[in-house]
């Protein structure tokens, strides 16, 4: 008989079908589980959908940036969150200036600024009592370091010493915001504990009282150019409310 239709080689022949078979069944099906390459040549480059999402965000035919109103901006991902949620009241001034700057600087979160803001109020305060002009001129513009660095010149001139201790920030809220020639302005109020006095050559407290914890209440405005490539924003007034 031939080898070629022995039944052995049938059989072996069919199983080895039906194997290939199952195989093929779930090794060509997605589950959705399956890693990417490094590179997908049949997916938009980021790039292009970094362009997408630009082209989401569309000012009014003929308008300054400056004076585009609220509804000329679409978000560009229908379920972020809103730029002004938890800072400001829906259609609000202070909203609709907080959704400009966010169109005018997409990495804008006024959240994430409010937390580097308290941050920022902290090392301000602290470096001014210790006398460290170096800190100030990083984080202060040019106005308000030639203030701060008066005050500390008459202190030191007077051979007066301050002592404080920041104890913390009870509340910070962003109360104005602009942008303007694409200079967007926040204003915020602090209201924080200090300890603080100020001593005599001779070490007699003339200000202030080290067993004392003394409410503070500032407004202070930061500004950024929002053009620029520099991400940091400066202190550029300041308003003590008491």
């Amino acid at each position: 008989m031939n080898e070629a239709f022995d039944p052995l080689n049938i059989i072996i022949l069919v199983v080895a079908v039906i194997i290939f078979l199952r195989l093929r069944s779930v090794l060509g099906r997605r589950t959705g589980h399956e890693r990417k390459p490094p590179f997908d040549p049949y997916s938009a480059s980021d790039a292009a959908k970094d362009k997408k999402n630009e082209d989401n965000v569309v000012p009014l035919p003929g308008a300054k940036q400056d004076e585009v109103p609220e509804s000329a901006y679409r978000m560009r991902n229908e379920e972020e969150e809103p730029v002004w949620k938890g800072i400001a009241e829906e259609g609000t001034p202070l909203a609709k200036a907080l959704l400009k700057i966010k169109a005018a600087d997409d990495s804008f979160d006024a959240k994430v600024f409010l937390q580097g803001a308290r941050g920022a109020y902290e090392m301000i305060v602290t470096a001014f009592s210790d006398g460290d002009r170096k800190i100030l001129k990083n984080l202060l513009s040019r106005e308000v370091y030639d203030g701060f660095n008066g005050a500390l010149s008459e202190r030191e001139k007077a051979g007066h010493v301050q002592e404080s201790t920041f104890v913390g920030i009870d509340k910070a809220s962003i109360i104005e915001s602009t942008l303007k020639n694409k200079k967007a302005s926040i204003t915020i109020k602090f209201v924080s504990q200090l300890i603080s006095a100020t001593h005599d050559k001779s070490g007699a407290v003339i200000e202030g009282d080290l067993q004392k914890i003394r409410e503070v209440i500032d407004i202070w405005t930061f500004m950024r150019d929002v053009s620029s490539s520099d991400p940091n924003w400066k202190l550029v007034a300041t308003e003590a409310a008491n």
